[in-house]
């Protein structure tokens, strides 16, 4: 299969755990770029905290997309134009809130170049504004003091008393906003109909580019659906195991330029099959 775009995950999955990209890994994807290859870096964060990446790989200069909020934004990297975007029901936004009070949780949003969160000092809050490079903002009165629209809330906590508020969220919203994790400490909550897949089928529609040709590679739940959407679903080795069962292929970790190893495999190398 001649590929012509791989979708990248960020965080496990493009990066390292110092949230860098690779020489390597680099390189590999600067040589797929050069050749045609869209590339599309497709994460739960928002557009700033994914833009500085954006710009060290060139993709306005070849042609690239950022998919922000797991989808719920799309963004052609050449001229900036958004080709999609789906904002949180203002509805919803209260009662996320109350859930999250109930549990003894921070739940927190995005406002301009910041983030909002009723517990700045929260050290998922604290780990979220590391990943994208954000100040953090403290709101006493959360919703009170929100501008409208948002695109996601984020509730974190702890992994195990988290996973209980997941499932209880799925249940109460379902219908009306999707629910899930993108680590085990993050809960998304993001506007209904919006998951990676979604987002890649709504993009390579207006490229001509069919779901064959895509190459989608991820570590987290929240990856899960592109990963089964795309002809090629690559899951990291660092990934869980319900994720890797999922994957038509599993790369190595990303601390080991997995991305870099599925490029040169399946692109570089042009390998007809997995």
């Amino acid at each position: 299969m001649k590929y012509k775009m791989i979708v990248l995950d960020l965080d496990g999955t493009l990066t390292n755990s110092r949230k860098e990209i690779t020489p390597r890994t680099k390189q590999a994807l600067m040589q797929a770029q050069a050749k045609g290859i869209h590339v599309v870096l497709a994460s739960g964060r928002p557009t700033y905290g994914i833009m500085p990446l954006a710009e060290e790989l060139e993709l306005k200069k070849y042609g690239g997309f950022i998919l922000a909020f797991n989808g719920g934004k799309i963004i052609n990297c050449t001229d900036g134009a958004v080709l999609f975007e789906q904002k949180l029901d203002e509805k919803i936004v209260p009662q996320l809130y109350d859930e999250a009070m109930k549990a003894g949780m921070a739940i927190l949003t995005y406002q301009g170049e910041g983030i909002a969160a009723t517990d700045k000092e929260n050290r998922y809050v604290q780990e979220e504004a590391l990943i994208n490079k954000m100040p953090v903002v403290q709101y006493n009165d959360f919703l009170g003091q929100l501008v409208y629209p948002v695109n996601k809330c984020l509730i974190v906590g702890d992994p195990a008393p988290l996973h209980e508020l997941e499932l209880r969220l799925a249940e109460k919203m379902e219908g009306k906003m999707e629910v899930y994790r993108s680590a085990e400490y993050f809960i998304e909550c993001v506007p209904r109909g919006i998951d990676k897949a979604r987002s890649i089928d709504r993009l390579i529609t207006t490229l001509g580019i069919r779901c064959e040709e895509v190459i989608a590679c991820g570590d987290g739940y929240n990856d899960l659906s592109m990963i089964r959407f795309a002809g090629l679903g690559v899951a990291m080795a660092n990934a869980a195991e319900g994720i890797r069962q999922k994957a038509d292929f599993i790369t190595l970790s990303n601390e080991e330029d997995g991305v870099a190893h599925v490029v040169e495999q399946f692109i570089l190398s042009e390998k007809k099959d997995v």
